[in-house]
């Protein structure tokens, strides 16, 4: 009798173990993201290529350090995501390309080119390639038995928005991230927290989205990304690694708000294909009349101050292109956003020059005729009069009061001012020269 219910007790204690490890497989099991399982939404994928500015912190500020380049290239055969990464004031690229199947995202390829390594990995049944540290000079020969049951480290953050995210969503995905001084290749990357939160673009305003926490086991790193809920669009990446935060922040180079289409190559002739000339001279005047001559410039007697020899001149054609980039950057201004940049293509069609002489004279040359809108900014003293009172003298006449006088004493007052002076002419015809003052009246 007690030995029965020994082995009844012993039985129960086996059965409810192996429960526990059955259910502790099934869990980790479920929690473990491979290329396996389906979980990831194909409709979420956007072709394209999108940059990113990086920013490091310095004594509380952010400093742009350098530019992410990204570009996505999906097909139901694979999915190809090709990185490059330029430090600012520096020629030297790092180039990855991650290569994985259109459906399961298992990985296929992944290189890595850069001034310090050389890296390719081919996956397969084992994953095979070669590891060059060119700056330590010594080789690596990639060979590991690990399978395919993961994601490569260069594909998964992009992988991440197609993820059914929800408010408190976790999970874990297997990542392989080979380097030489690895014990083992595969390691997670754990979606430790989703939650709601807003990211204001300087361009675009308010957008709500996913802000994802992960935490890298391969590198130690944090990161925390935030993903657009409607489009799943990546708009920032914040990175605590090894002690310094970094930032990325989307540029948003896709982003056109212009209704007018830009023709480079009849703005282009604009500005080198003519004949005419603009002879510009440059400066600024005080105004120190008080009272009712107060503004009047043409009773102004001061002397002209002229921009300095070097001070740039822009010439813009304006076109309906440019006139409605203009108004839409001063909307974005008055709105406390940032403005546009031009593209290349636009900004190559401006031409500057500088003034070249002590009387602020500067010349445009190989105008067409057309619309032209002028713009230059240059320092210079600016004097003032203020007028100060210093007493009062009382009038009497036979004793009896009349009234006051103030006493005042004016002087002049100099301080240092800056002149932005914009000005529309009309080259008229062909070969003809325009003559024009840049001229500012405080």
């Amino acid at each position: 009798m007690i030995m029965n219910s020994l082995k009844r007790a012993h039985t129960f204690r086996s059965l409810v173990t192996l429960l526990l490890i059955n259910a502790t497989l099934f869990c980790e099991a479920q929690a473990l993201l491979t290329p396996a399982d389906n979980a990831f939404d194909r409709k979420w994928i956007k072709n394209g290529t999108y940059e990113m500015a990086c920013y490091a912190y310095s004594n509380g500020q952010q400093v742009e350090i350098s530019t992410f380049t990204i570009q996505i290239n999906a097909t139901d055969k694979a999915l190809a995501v090709y990185t490059s990464l330029q430090m600012r004031g520096s020629e030297d690229l790092i180039i990855d390309t991650s290569i994985a199947d259109g459906s399961t995202f298992k990985p296929i390829y992944r290189s890595s080119f850069s001034k310090a390594k050389t890296m390719v990995v081919n996956y397969g049944k084992e994953v095979t390639g070669h590891y060059h540290d060119k700056q330590a000079g010594k080789k690596y020969t990639i060979k590991d038995g690990a399978g395919s049951a993961f994601f490569d480290s260069y594909t998964y953050p992009y992988l991440l928005g197609l993820l059914p995210l929800t408010s408190g969503y976790k999970n874990d995905l297997a990542v392989y991230d080979y380097k030489p001084t690895n014990k083992t290749n595969t390691k997670k990357a754990r979606i430790e927290e989703v939650k709601s939160h807003m990211y204001t673009s300087g361009l675009t305003g308010e957008h709500i989205v996913w802000q994802v926490k992960v935490f890298e086991e391969a590198t130690n790193d944090n990161y925390v990304y935030y993903i657009d809920k409607d489009t799943r669009r990546l708009w920032k990446i914040e990175i605590q690694t090894q002690g310094q935060q970094l930032l990325l922040v989307d540029k948003e180079i896709d982003y056109n708000p212009f209704t007018t289409t830009f023709d480079k190559e009849s703005t282009l002739k604009m500005v080198t294909a003519g004949n005419s000339v603009i002879l510009g001279q440059a400066f600024a005047r005080d105004n120190q009349n008080e009272g009712l001559l107060k503004g009047m410039a043409v009773l102004n007697i001061n002397k002209k101050q002229h921009a300095r020899v070097g001070t740039s001149v822009i010439l813009i054609p304006h076109t309906d292109y440019f006139k409605e980039w203009i108004k839409v950057n001063d909307a974005a201004r008055k709105k406390g956003r940032q403005g546009f940049p031009l593209s290349k293509d636009a900004a190559a069609c401006i031409k500057v020059t500088t003034v070249y002489d002590n009387d602020g004279h500067f010349e445009f040359t190989n105008l067409m005729p057309g619309e032209y809108l002028l713009y230059t900014e240059f320092g210079y003293i600016h004097t003032s009069s203020r007028t100060e009172v210093v007493g009062y003298t009382d009038t009497y006449i036979n004793g009896m009061f009349q009234g006051s006088t103030a006493n005042t004493n004016t002087y002049s007052v100099s301080s240092n001012a800056s002149a932005a002076v914009k000005k529309t002419i009309t080259i008229k015809t062909e070969g003809s020269k325009v003559e024009v003052k840049l001229k500012k009246t405080l």
